[in-house]
């Protein structure tokens, strides 16, 4: 009996892996801002099992990602920005749906959600 649920538990965890999404590479949208504005933005994820890692690009330049994970067609991780000496971490989600990303990205603890899309970038 204990030999079938080893088993079971090893097929389960290949079946999940071979079903998260491949979002390795760079990806690239117009993110939500202050106002209305949006602003250009590059993702550049690696993905190793259900672990995401990565950056952003845009204005603040390169923001590494934290707590990354990919779990089927969702992605989430996290990056900290400093703001005249307070950190804001970020929190983002996401669903992969072929070639793009349904983003949404809110303050911790706080916030309303802002939704984006992202998709991927031959560059």
């Amino acid at each position: 009996m204990k030999t079938m649920m080893k088993a079971a538990t090893i097929l389960g965890l290949l079946v999940a892996a071979a079903v998260a999404a491949d979002v390795s590479g760079k990806w690239a949208g117009d993110m939500p801002g202050r106002g209305g504005d949006t602003t250009p933005t590059t993702f550049t994820f690696k993905v190793a099992g259900d672990k995401l890692t990565g950056s952003m690009t845009g204005p603040q330049g390169d923001i590494a990602l934290q707590d990354g994970k990919v779990a089927g067609d969702q992605i989430s991780f996290t990056t900290t920005l400093e703001f005249n000496g307070n950190s804001v971490k970020l929190v983002y989600k996401g669903t992969v749906s072929g070639e793009q990303i349904k983003m949404s990205r809110e303050r911790e603890g706080s916030g309303q959600p802002r939704e984006f899309t992202i998709k991927r970038s031959g560059t």
